[in-house]
């Protein structure tokens, strides 16, 4: 459960001892996965089919209590799991109950919610679970390798390589930076909410970003919209911290190919971009509508009054800040959606801070974007998706 740079080595390692591999990583090329002979499956497959569960993923909002008492539930009686990522992606109390059910039958961990873990801890004193101190960085082994590591990225640096590791960005005047910096914040958010969308695939390969600018090419800087957008698109599934120096080195390191694409727009080039819009190619989405016409994951956005605004999703467009968080509703144009969907999140006290309905005609097909300052539960989430009306839903993070 993550194919990174340490699941694609115990992959390795497991192929060597004649295990058939499965992995499942919504993000990782395929053609990585083949090239040593690991089916990249769904996540729902991945958990039931297995009978030892590697878990190699970054703690995120996403894979927070990823297992849990629902998951559990659908893995094989005697399954076992080792657990060297980070603690939190496992619900400590659901994995004791599944190890006193026998669903587990045997538990490998060196990472905890908490660490130390209390000496009192249910899960350390099972008798089916080992565990081991969250110490693999202090080794000589470990020391001596990231000593040889840094020299490697020094020598590169003077060599004039892409820098991975650099803490200092060149140096952007002043002006530009207080002239960009709403834009800057429009093309993170754009690429975490096309990150969010994604649902599976070949793995995010193919991202394409087009700037719409009055401006002449020579008079905007893309690269750090450019590495905005990366950033948005990477470290929502990683722990990577994506900057300025290492943005173009972290998408080539994770096979992704990022091309950008200008449309130049008559009138006055007072304001640096009219709208930027991205595109993930060659993936499967949460949610259908945002599929454009070519078949690509599409959104768009704009700053207005400095604020970031999305304007469009797939074929739909919409008007909607992008603050706080985003819930996506596809419908049928009717009256009284607004109030149901209002009505819901009202009941449990989840302030709404704007709503946009975009439709391609009246009582058609419609979007609605629902603007939210606090996380609904899954049950009210649930109870939006029961709405007959509503044919699919999805809830992203901004």
């Amino acid at each position: 459960m993550g194919f990174g740079k340490v699941g694609t080595e115990v992959a390795r390692r497991a192929k060597g001892l004649g295990m058939h591999v499965i992995a499942h990583d919504p993000y990782a090329p395929a053609d990585r996965a083949r090239a040593i002979g690991v089916e990249l499956v769904s996540f729902d497959e991945a958990i039931s089919k297995a009978d030892f569960i590697s878990l190699h993923m970054p703690l995120t909002p996403a894979t927070s209590k990823v297992l849990n008492d629902e998951t559990f539930a659908k893995m094989k009686k005697g399954v076992r799991i080792v657990n060297v990522a980070r603690g939190g992606v496992i619900d400590e109390d659901a994995l004791v109950k599944a190890l006193d059910a026998g669903i587990v039958a045997q538990a490998a961990l060196d990472v905890f919610t908490v660490e130390p873990p209390a000496k009192d801890s249910k899960l350390i004193l099972h008798e089916n679970v080992t565990a081991t101190p969250h110490l693999g960085a202090s080794t000589m082994e470990a020391q001596e390798g990231v000593a040889i590591e840094i020299a490697e990225a020094v020598v590169g640096a003077l060599k004039g390589e892409l820098a991975a590791t650099a803490v200092n960005a060149p140096m952007v005047p002043a002006e530009v930076l207080t002239e960009l910096k709403p834009y800057v914040e429009l093309a993170e958010k754009l690429g975490r909410l096309a990150v969010q969308l994604v649902a599976g695939g070949s793995g995010v390969k193919s991202v394409k970003v087009t700037y719409a600018s009055a401006r002449a090419p020579d008079d905007l800087d893309t690269r750090l919209l450019r590495a905005m957008i990366t950033k948005g698109l990477i470290e929502p599934i990683s722990s990577v911290f994506v900057n300025l120096v290492n943005a173009d080195f972290t998408a080539k390191q994770r096979g992704i190919r990022i091309t950008e694409e200008r449309i130049i727009l008559d009138g006055s080039p007072e304001s640096p971009l009219d709208f930027i819009q991205v595109q993930i190619a060659n993936v499967e989405s949460k949610f259908a509508s945002a599929i454009s016409e070519s078949g690509e994951i599409k959104v768009e956005g704009r700053v207005k009054d400095g604020i970031a605004h999305l304007t469009r999703v797939g074929s739909f467009e919409v008007d909607v800040s992008m603050e706080g968080s985003l819930i996506l509703c596809r419908q049928v144009d009717q009256p009284g959606m607004i109030g149901t969907v209002g009505s819901i999140l009202g009941e449990e006290n989840v302030n709404v801070s704007f709503m946009s309905v975009g439709r391609i005609a009246p009582r058609k097909q419609a979007v609605m974007a629902i603007g939210v300052d606090d996380q609904p539960s899954k049950e009210s989430l649930k109870k939006i998706g029961d709405v007959p009306a509503i044919e699919e839903f999805v809830f992203l993070k901004l």
